[in-house]
């Protein structure tokens, strides 16, 4: 069997590298503030981006998390998943690139964060900058069904600036 790859595959390649990033909580949680890591992102062939992400300073509170994402032509949809140390539930993720094609707009459903269980929608949109500066903002769909932005992670490559 081999890859059906169409251009948004492509898309994938601007991911690909050594990135460090910054965690700015956005709203009342500033739980998560300041925080910062590494990430190493490759593809697997060229139909996958595997992102792999470290949190904190090694040996102290370190995190770990994995994201993938690839284009499902059968689907026509970008399709992904995402697991963190500190957590349980396995996000998966579908969406578009935005008309500018530079905004990949990933939704997908799990855990409110309210304390009061259920689930709740979440958005993420990575932007693109840049060559080698990104953006990843997190947004939850309130009961009044206004996306509201809760994160915004600032990557870029370290030996850019």
């Amino acid at each position: 069997m081999e890859a059906d790859l169409r251009k948004e595959h492509e898309w994938l390649q601007h991911l690909v590298g050594e990135w460090v990033f910054e965690l700015e909580p956005v709203g009342p949680d500033r739980t998560m503030e300041g925080m910062r890591g590494r990430e190493s992102v490759r593809l697997l062939g060229e139909a996958w981006a595997i992102c792999e992400m470290r949190t904190g300073a090694p040996g102290a509170d370190e995190g770990s998390n994995i994201m993938t994402l690839g284009y499902d032509p059968s689907r026509e949809q970008f399709v992904g998943t995402f697991v963190s140390s500190a957590m349980t539930h396995l996000w998966v993720y579908q969406g578009e690139l935005d008309d500018s094609g530079t905004s990949l707009l990933l939704d997908t459903e799990g855990p409110s964060f309210t304390g009061e269980g259920g689930s709740s929608r979440y958005r993420d949109r990575i932007e693109l900058v840049g060559q080698d500066e990104r953006v990843l903002s997190s947004s939850v769909l309130d009961p009044d069904g206004q996306w509201r932005e809760f994160m915004r992670v600032s990557y870029r490559r370290p030996s850019s600036r």
